[in-house]
């Protein structure tokens, strides 16, 4: 059951029945949140819960911050994916030529994920997880994330197991937690070209850093850190393995329908990703690696 009702608008809130859940952890637990089955931990470096629904991390928080992650409040019952954290977008993302005939962004985030290693201690966590049942491709993914008082980073590692060279994309894709939208700022991508899908598609050039005032998605073709700056909060979004940087708000007129208005304007998408602009060609027996890490700046 949603809690909707009773969740906050505040800023940088996790809905009530989630943050209950972790403020009642000591340590680390297995709980049951919105029918997913969620791995909770609450230890001296921070919190962090993650979902075996779709290998999610769902909320991160150093010791004494805010949530860095945002999380819709009226999340869709199973087996949609939830909105908000990270969401894993696997092997195709977005609307894009594919090799494969999979879902608009791919199956990772719907799939069952189980957790294979837990190694832990004041210092930090590093959690390794691996699909719960055999992918039917010749891909095979497995995720490592890892968490302490200064930085969540997320591993997204793809195997090449078949016998073919096999072209995918991807991404990581991050609701970034905000004050309030129309007040960010992204800085780094000053003279990043860019995919426009707001606009058919079409191409610009970033002048100067890139304000919020409205409707968002873009595909920005830039290897370099960036900064969301909020005017309260400045996160770094470091990346390895990407060329491309999704930045993404649906605004009033796309308001999904798993997000309440009052929550619309508590994130932004700033996304690692291998799109249209670097798919990634992988041979037999390769391997490539994506990872995206958040830090304060």
């Amino acid at each position: 059951m949603s809690d909707a009702s009773n969740s906050s608008t505040s800023a940088y809130a996790l809905p009530v029945s989630l943050q209950t859940l972790v403020d009642e952890t000591q340590g680390q637990r297995d709980a049951t949140w919105e029918g997913r089955q969620v791995l909770i931990l609450n230890q001296v470096w921070g919190s962090l819960v993650l979902s075996r629904e779709g290998g999610q991390v769902l909320h991160f928080a150093p010791q004494g911050q805010a949530p860095w992650l945002w999380m819709s409040s009226t999340p869709k019952p199973l087996p949609a994916a939830i909105r908000g954290g990270i969401p894993l977008c696997w092997p195709r993302f977005g609307d894009e030529a594919s090799d494969i005939d999979l879902p608009f962004h791919g199956i990772a985030r719907k799939m069952s994920w189980q957790i294979d290693a837990v190694d832990g201690d004041d210092e930090g966590v590093e959690i390794h997880i691996s699909p719960a049942e055999a992918v039917d491709l010749q891909l095979f993914p497995r995720c490592v994330i890892l968490a302490s008082a200064q930085r969540l980073r997320v591993e997204l590692i793809t195997e090449h197991r078949g016998t073919t060279p096999v072209r995918f994309t991807q991404a990581l894709h991050t609701y970034l937690a905000v004050q309030d939208t129309h007040s960010c700022r992204v800085e780094g991508l000053t003279g990043a070209r860019y995919i426009d899908k707001m606009k058919g598609g079409q191409e610009a050039d970033q002048v100067g850093e890139l304000v919020i005032r409205g409707p968002l998605d873009r595909i920005y073709h830039s290897s370099v850190p960036l900064v969301l700056n909020d005017g309260h909060r400045r996160l770094r979004i470091g990346k390895e393995g990407s060329d491309s940087s999704v930045v993404w708000h649906p605004g009033v007129e796309g308001r999904p329908a798993d997000v309440p208005e009052a929550e619309l304007n508590g994130y932004l998408c700033v996304e690692a990703a291998c799109t249209r602009l670097d798919p990634i060609w992988l041979p037999p027996g390769g391997q490539h690696l994506l990872a995206q890490e958040l830090s304060l700046a």
